[in-house]
């Protein structure tokens, strides 16, 4: 495959699960008719973003895998003849819950599966209360459109997960994401954290030769506690290539249904040109299993 368009959802939720998934299929159907081989969905995209609070109620939310949501996206993949990438509250056991991005294949099957692996505890960001770490590694998940290294959030800031999944053969970079702002940094700090943001995962583009492909929520989300004027989520959804060059990017405050054309083709010859895998010193790297180095 030379060429692979791929289908971005950025979408303003709503308490009402039921009308967001229905609005999710819409687009997805949408994004199939334009041509999309490949949709990715925004982090815990059913719902609101629940974890503003720590409300052991809120825990009802979760779900098994497979279950309720793997069957409707699994049923909309093989009617559409497209593979979706899914972003769920996994209700492993009693007491133990996951952040996970299931991908599903286009005859409707899970093409596999990954669990969180860094977890936010931050203001208006409490997911320690919620999920555990993910326990499965960074491994990319293979589909018929290509062997894509699935991460999550959090995930995004850190090179040394992008990084394994590349070494690993991912083709392409896939980060669900639910971020934005605080309501109290001044409109200069905001900006600042937004293009921090954008800046990491370009480099993570580059650095790695791969296109990455992120997929955030937008709209304002209130906090239920009233301890904070609730999160204002920043859109800006993208698509870079492997020089962290932008095929697109979507804007702050408005819902997106985009299709990208990712040309992998240059991906390779990129590759070629910089071949930053051959030059790296695997000889001295050991300090990277530290936490720091004193």
């Amino acid at each position: 495959m030379k060429q692979l368009k791929v289908g971005i959802v950025q979408q303003s939720n709503t308490a009402d699960r039921n009308d967001n998934r229905r609005r999710l299929a819409d687009s997805i159907k949408s994004l199939v008719a334009k041509g999309a081989e490949l949709v990715v969905l925004q982090e815990l995209h059913n719902g609101l973003y629940f974890c503003q609070t720590e409300n052991v109620d809120l825990f009802d939310q979760a779900e098994p895998i497979p279950g309720p949501s793997t069957e409707f996206y699994g049923a909309l993949a093989k009617e559409l003849g497209v593979v979706i990438v899914t972003s769920l509250f996994e209700r492993r056991a009693p007491g133990l819950y996951h952040n996970t991005a299931v991908v599903m294949e286009k005859d409707g099957s899970i093409a596999g599966c990954y669990r969180k692996m860094h977890i936010p505890d931050d203001p208006a960001y409490y997911e320690k209360f919620y999920f555990t770490p993910g326990d499965l590694g960074f491994h990319p998940i293979n589909t018929s459109v290509g062997r894509l290294g699935v991460l999550v959030c959090w995930d995004q800031w850190y090179p040394e997960a992008a990084r394994l999944m590349a070494l690993q053969g991912a083709e392409m970079l896939i980060y669900p994401t639910a971020i934005g702002y605080e309501s109290s940094d001044t409109p200069d700090e905001q900006e600042r954290q937004r293009e921090a943001w954008t800046t990491v995962q370009r480099g993570h583009a580059v650095a790695n030769g791969l296109p990455v492909i992120t997929v955030n929520r937008t709209g304002h989300e209130p906090d239920p506690s009233g301890q904070t004027n609730g999160i204002a989520f920043w859109g800006s959804s993208m698509v870079v290539g492997p020089q962290g060059e932008f095929l697109y990017r979507a804007p702050i405050d408005e819902e997106v249904n985009q299709v990208v054309t990712i040309d992998l083709e240059r991906c390779e010859q990129v590759r070629r040109w910089w071949p930053f895998l051959r030059d790296r010193r695997t000889d001295e790297y050991d300090g990277l299993t530290c936490r720091f180095i004193d």
